[in-house]
């Protein structure tokens, strides 16, 4: 599966990710917006953007592959619909809604 970004450029799946589950990272490693904008080397106020969306995360391909990196090199494997989860350790996933 691939989604179209604002550019209409192909997503690939693993940067698929909802404004939800990036906040869930960020509670998960117990970090603000400030430090993940850090982490990633992007702005704050991309990062307030991209949490503040509907659904899946908009934005630039690249920006979007270095706040996963930077989220997965933290520690968080993020999990899109319907995929398995490949590590180990807690964690938590949406039910789909009955």
């Amino acid at each position: 599966m691939q989604v179209q970004n604002a550019q209409t450029n192909p997503l690939p799946t693993a940067l698929v990710i909802t404004a939800a589950q990036m906040r869930a990272a960020r509670a998960l490693l117990g970090i603000d917006q400030r430090r993940l904008a850090e982490m990633a080397g992007v702005s704050l106020p991309t990062i307030q953007r991209m949490e503040t969306s509907q659904g899946h995360v908009r934005g630039v391909v690249s920006t979007l592959t270095k706040i996963v990196d930077a989220l997965a090199a933290a520690g968080v494997e993020l999990i899109g619909n319907d995929q398995p989860s490949q590590g180990r350790g807690r964690g938590v996933r949406l039910k789909e809604p009955a």
